[in-house]
């Protein structure tokens, strides 16, 4: 049976039921034969947020039926569900409702939805660092309608920072220098960065006249975030750290500190 909804009614109920319903109480919805068959969030990359810039990205969602997809109806929200009751916590719409939409095909239509999130206002507070679910909703030209309720899934990240002073230079070859630098990250509840404690940093090295960057050694931060560490002055080249990042913190690496080998 197809449900006949207008374009301005159906995409308010939408947004009503996206900001009211708890997430955990919902199920996919649909009627007839229409298909959400890809929803990909910011080009598939992590979305990384500081302290505060907002962050502008995209919610881009495919859908099909045999009657084609009603323009501007491909309404998609993201959020982070937080508490065992399953209550939206952290949400985030669209600016436009409407998005903007290209035919694939006579029944295939992919529309691409612009959203923004301001980490002193959605994020709400650190514990919403880490994955995030996009729930979407469709309409076709003949009534047919879809709410996917976990239409895709999505990474929002702390934002990281490494520093790095390798020392003395310049050093006389085979003499021990000092490697010293900090990892901090993004605090969405004070609005600073703070040290990242007890976590695996990798000191790296490129030597001069060559690409790439070998492991040296693994460092683990401090009660503060800082790093120190000891090696071999063999030869010029560039020493860095680098962190591989967390499932609520995003990968990092320091700039480069030449050191002079004489």
């Amino acid at each position: 049976m197809h449900h006949r909804i207008t374009v301005a009614g159906f995409a308010g109920a939408l947004a009503l039921s996206a900001l009211t319903i708890p997430a955990a109480a919902q199920a996919d919805d649909f009627s007839g034969d229409i298909k959400i068959t890809k929803v990909v969030v910011n080009g598939g990359k992590n979305i990384v947020l500081g302290t505060t810039d907002v962050k502008t990205f995209t919610i881009v969602v495919t859908a099909t039926d045999d009657s084609g997809i009603a323009t501007g109806n491909t309404f998609p929200v993201m959020w982070h569900t937080e508490f065992p009751n399953g209550e939206n916590y952290g949400l985030v719409v669209p600016g436009n409702v409407a998005g903007k939409c290209v035919r694939q095909n006579s029944t295939t239509t992919t529309c691409t939805h612009t959203l923004k999130i301001n980490p002193r206002i959605h994020v709400q507070d650190n514990t919403t660092a880490g994955t995030w679910t996009v729930r979407s909703h469709v309409l076709a030209n003949d009534g047919d309608y879809m709410t996917k309720d976990s239409a895709a899934k999505a990474k929002v990240l702390r934002n990281s920072r490494l520093s790095v002073n390798a020392s003395p230079e310049p050093v006389k070859k085979n003499k021990t220098i000092t490697v010293t630098g900090a990892l901090t990250r993004a605090n969405w509840e004070t609005y600073k960065y703070g040290g990242y404690t007890k976590q695996p940093v990798k000191l790296q090295f490129k030597k001069k006249g060559t690409s790439t960057y070998k492991t040296l050694k693994t460092v683990t931060t401090d009660s503060k975030g800082n790093l120190r560490t000891t090696t071999k002055a063999t030869a010029d080249g560039y020493f860095r750290y680098s962190f591989a990042g967390t499932s609520t913190t995003a990968p990092v690496a320091s700039a480069a500190d030449y050191v002079d080998v004489k």
